[in-house]
């Protein structure tokens, strides 16, 4: 797909007009989201990104509507499991409900300004070494596989946190929230609000895990467009599908080990493109088919003993 500056141009404007009116008008002051309210903004992100499907459909053609349309859905379930992480976060720190928003906003804000950096050096290591799609392919099966194996303990540990860590040597925490700061200022000297540290904490996240999504969506296209865009619009909707889904994330008991198949499933595909084509469309609905197989088997299969999920608010 071959695309101009002002593409690049256009589209980031466009998302941040969409983030301006979002924080600006129907969040400028701070508010507890409600189900409904989430339920909203998510029909609206997910409308929006089809939107831009349906015109890469009709402008660029099927195939490239299919791409984006893959990576989207590649981008979106992998995003999904952040959510489990935004819970455990923000009950560790009891962040109030009314500020969690907030910390959303600008962490969302913040992931996609490095997720654009890692998709620039992607981009590059590939169109300079191409050997680095094996490379690639095989860090996908092995994280695929890890999760798949991997059990979680629910326990969040600050303290190994670097970015935290490096927080304190430079400036004292307060050990209460101050609203909606994220630094004050107490006798003469700048303290920095346990909700600066949620959202450092939030962004160290989110880079981990685009470290095994970015090169996920790199298995179906290589176009750093197609890339960028599918990341932007599975990250926009991440913040209202947190609310939306939070207090109900306990349920997806198999979600996981259908997001680690189709990490393994997008490997494999990296590490035999060289000898076999595998078809976008074919990839497209393996990976529909495996996210609803692992939804529904999470519906119809319960877990016996469901531990219950911690609330997602907490009081001031």
């Amino acid at each position: 797909m071959a695309t101009n500056v002002w593409f690049w141009i256009g589209f980031n404007v466009f998302v941040l007009a969409l983030l301006a009116i979002d924080l600006g008008v129907f969040h400028r002051k701070a508010h507890a989201v409600s189900t409904r309210e989430a339920a909203l903004w998510t029909v609206i992100w997910i409308s929006l990104a089809l939107a831009f499907n349906a015109l890469l459909f009709v402008f660029e053609g099927q195939e490239i509507g299919m791409m984006f349309l893959a990576g989207y859905l590649i981008e979106k379930s992998l995003s999904v499991d952040n959510i489990f992480i935004f819970v455990m976060l923000f009950t560790y720190f009891n962040v109030p409900m009314i500020y969690q928003h907030r910390v959303l906003f600008w962490g969302i804000l913040g992931a996609l300004v490095m997720r654009g950096a890692l998709i620039g050096v992607g981009a590059y290591l590939i169109g300079q070494f191409h050997w680095v799609l094996y490379i690639f392919g095989a860090f996908l099966v092995f994280t695929g596989m890890r999760m798949a194996l991997h059990k979680e303990d629910g326990e969040i540990d600050i303290e190994r946190n670097g970015v935290v860590r490096l927080l304190r040597r430079i400036v004292p925490i307060t050990k209460r929230y101050h609203g909606a700061a994220f630094l004050v200022r107490q006798k003469g000297m700048i303290f920095a609000t346990p909700l600066l540290v949620v959202l450092l904490v939030v962004e160290t996240t989110d880079l981990l895990f685009a470290l095994d999504s970015i090169p996920a969506i790199f298995a179906i296209t290589q176009d750093p467009f197609l890339v960028y865009t599918s990341n932007v619009f599975a990250i926009l909707g991440l913040r209202s599908l947190y609310f939306l889904l939070a207090n109900v994330m306990q349920s997806f008991r198999f979600l996981k080990h259908g997001l680690s198949v189709i990490l393994v499933f997008v490997g494999i595909k990296m590490l035999v493109a060289e000898f076999y084509h595998l078809p976008v469309g074919l990839s497209l609905g393996v990976i529909a088919a495996v996210l609803g197989i692992s939804i529904t088997a999470s519906l119809l299969y319960p877990a016996r003993a469901a531990v219950p999920t911690p609330p997602i608010s907490a009081n001031q």
